[in-house]
């Protein structure tokens, strides 16, 4: 299977004014957006980190020339040919830049993948080199690091980073970088801003309001009923959204986040949104800035426990191709959803470039796609299936980005179904003991040629034994014709680990089989 670009060229639809509503440009939207972020990140950023947008500052980019790299590459229908060799750097340790390494590695075009910092999985696959002493929330180091290794492009795996302007640092000095500014990362950054650009380019999302007072936010839940979705406005780690089934779970996430501040600055401003009924999916897009280029869909598991009970969490499981998705409804997402999205952020003076992915919701009623949130960088841990299923070379398809060449660029994909099954410490993503031992994983691995574990939260302790060091620690991740081998191959690895501390969700994938039996059946 093979995917093209869509180009933005064409006229910009803009919603319909009512009555004195106002709209904003990025130099003018309403809302203060600070790019508030709830862990550490920031603490040790360069200059850019504190170049927050304000209502009255500038949203503007050094753009046009954004992403220009002298690297060259040639298109064909299957994707691109090209002789040159580059040094990439992945910023990350997590899941996601494990998925990253392990599929750059396998890019004809790479002579060579780094990781900074990494983690002990990724070192010892041989997926990357590690580079565990850099140090990523310095500007300059990295800089300074591209510029003595030969990197030719730098992937920035998380969303803080981006927010905190690493991209446009790296840019400034003429470092390829696939990510976008930090501008443009307020997409992920603020929801409010999110909103309000759907708000004005008339992009499907669900009803909502902004609130920074908590007893104005707790009169409108009262108007408007439960269930009800309380959010953070700000970066809060993937906990940031509470679904209230009533008033009191709704009232008590408000004053956890406005009154409490649970979340610091990232809950300082929470948007209150209607509670839509529906299936939810993943959908990924690599823009250009002009160009969007669809991806393979896929689908996540957010809740804890298995039946989707539970508080929600960064991901128990995904799984790719999403049976939900198909490919008429891929045409409309693209031109209801990614398409204006990518023409409002220019029209702003945003441009966006980078992995665009949209948490959607299929809605019940309708069957139509609403956006729920837009994320900046590739999802965790729905990288993990999208890349054991790439066929293309990812280091040219990205370098295609970065320079503004995604339109004569075809992303090849596997046939086959991939699963992910997410093994965490217990007690996540509440408290959660670090250091316990986790053993067997090469026998895991050996359950089949298709099976892959990707590592987010691994260190090795004094004795050289592998230990979990976080909330999510393991990706065990297969490929099979359909399904139903999948699933199997991705459960008898789990079961081959040696992890008593360790728990997963049982049922990753039940949505699939109930799309396969409903087939089926009809």
């Amino acid at each position: 299977m093979a995917y093209t670009a869509y180009s933005i060229r064409g006229p910009l639809k803009l919603a319909a004014r009512h009555g004195s509503d106002v709209y904003y440009s990025c130099n003018g939207f309403k809302s203060s957006v600070s790019y508030p972020v709830a862990q550490g990140w920031s603490r040790n950023w360069s200059s850019v980190a504190t170049r927050h947008v304000t209502s009255h500052c500038q949203l503007s980019v050094r753009a046009s020339a954004r992403w220009r790299s002298t690297l060259k590459a040639s298109a064909t229908d299957a994707g691109i040919v090209t002789d040159e060799k580059i040094t990439v750097l992945v910023i990350g340790g997590g899941g996601r830049e494990h998925a990253l390494c392990y599929a750059l590695n396998r890019s004809p075009s790479c002579n060579a993948v780094l990781c900074a910092p990494g983690n002990v999985g990724i070192a010892q696959s041989g997926d990357a080199t590690c580079i565990s002493d850099l140090d990523i929330s310095s500007s300059n180091d990295v800089i300074s690091f591209c510029r003595k290794r030969g990197v030719g492009m730098v992937v920035v795996g998380p969303e803080a980073p981006l927010v905190a302007g690493l991209a446009n640092d790296l840019v400034k000095v003429g470092i390829p970088t696939f990510g976008p500014s930090s501008e443009a990362a307020a997409l992920e950054g603020s929801k409010d801003f999110m909103k309000k650009l759907c708000d004005k380019y008339n992009i499907p999302t669900a009803k909502y309001r902004t609130f920074t007072d908590a007893v104005e936010a707790k009169n409108y839940v009262k108007h408007e009923g439960a269930p009800i979705v309380v959010k953070a406005d700000g970066l809060a780690a993937g906990k940031g959204v509470v679904v209230a089934m009533t008033l009191d779970e709704a009232f008590e996430a408000i004053d956890s986040m406005l009154v409490e501040g649970s979340f610091g600055s990232a809950g300082s401003r929470v948007i209150i949104e209607e509670f839509l009924e529906g299936e939810e999916a993943s959908f990924f897009a690599l823009v250009d800035g002009e160009n969007a280029l669809p991806l393979e869909s896929a689908q996540d598991h957010k809740r804890v426990g298995d039946g989707d009970v539970g508080p929600n969490t960064g991901g128990m499981g995904a799984y790719s191709p999403a049976p939900i998705v198909t490919d008429e409804l891929k045409h409309i997402i693209m031109e209801s959803i990614i398409i204006p999205t990518v023409k409002g952020m220019a029209a702003e003076g945003c441009k966006f470039v980078g992995v665009l992915y949209a948490g959607l919701m299929i809605e019940k009623k309708s069957g139509l796609p609403k956006l729920i949130e837009y994320n900046v960088r590739f999802g965790d841990p729905e990288c993990q299936v999208l890349m054991m299923r790439l066929e293309s070379d990812l280091a040219q398809v990205l370098l295609s980005a970065c320079r503004g060449d995604l339109g004569n660029v075809s992303v090849t994909w596997s046939p086959e179904m991939a699963m992910v099954v997410v093994m965490a410490s217990q007690g996540y993503p509440g408290s959660y003991k670090k250091g316990t031992v986790i053993k067997n994983l090469d026998k895991a691995e050996q359950v089949s040629p298709a099976v892959k574990i990707f590592h987010a939260g691994t260190a090795l302790d004094g004795d050289g034994n592998l230990v979990a060091v976080g909330g999510r620690v393991l990706g065990v991740t297969a490929k099979g014709n359909d399904i139903e081998e999948a699933r199997a191959r991705a459960y008898d690895a789990v079961d081959a680990v040696d992890w008593p501390e360790g728990f997963v969700r049982r049922d990753i994938g039940w949505r699939a089989l109930m799309h396969k039996e409903a087939v089926n059946y009809s």
